[in-house]
């Protein structure tokens, strides 16, 4: 896919201000006593910016900004897919798994760490994020 009109500078800030929410949600999970995993998906910040993502999804079409909306909606929907999975796995070894299950749910919080600082780092530079 290629962009091809520049977005508008308010959208280009929208874009900010969804990373900043989702940057918001990490901290309180990493500083606070929530989790990095259970802040991100679960918190106030990280909530409204995926609400943010859906209802401005159409003015940012055929922009570069496009794939950045996709990046933090996957970001999100594919974050709660990993949370679920492990869910299952504790469930499923009748509650033993939940001994270990901090092993992949700390991989998924870096994972949510990694996907915010990437995407925010392209929209620094004025990129978009991989097709």
């Amino acid at each position: 896919m290629s962009a091809v009109v520049e977005p508008r500078p308010s959208l280009v800030t929208l874009t900010h201000v969804i990373y900043g929410l989702h940057a918001a949600s990490l901290l309180i999970g990493i500083m606070g006593a929530a989790t990095v995993v259970g802040a991100f998906l679960f918190g106030w910040p990280s909530i409204l910016a995926v609400i943010l993502n859906y209802v401005n999804r159409g003015e940012v079409r055929e922009t570069w900004l496009e794939s950045h909306f996709r990046w933090q909606i996957r970001t999100f929907w594919f974050g709660l897919l990993w949370v679920m999975l492990c869910g299952v796995f504790i469930v499923a070894t009748f509650g033993i798994g939940f001994l270990i299950a901090w092993i992949p749910l700390g991989i998924v919080g870096l994972w949510f760490i990694y996907r915010i600082a990437k995407g925010w780092l392209r929209l620094v530079d004025r990129r978009p994020m991989y097709a």
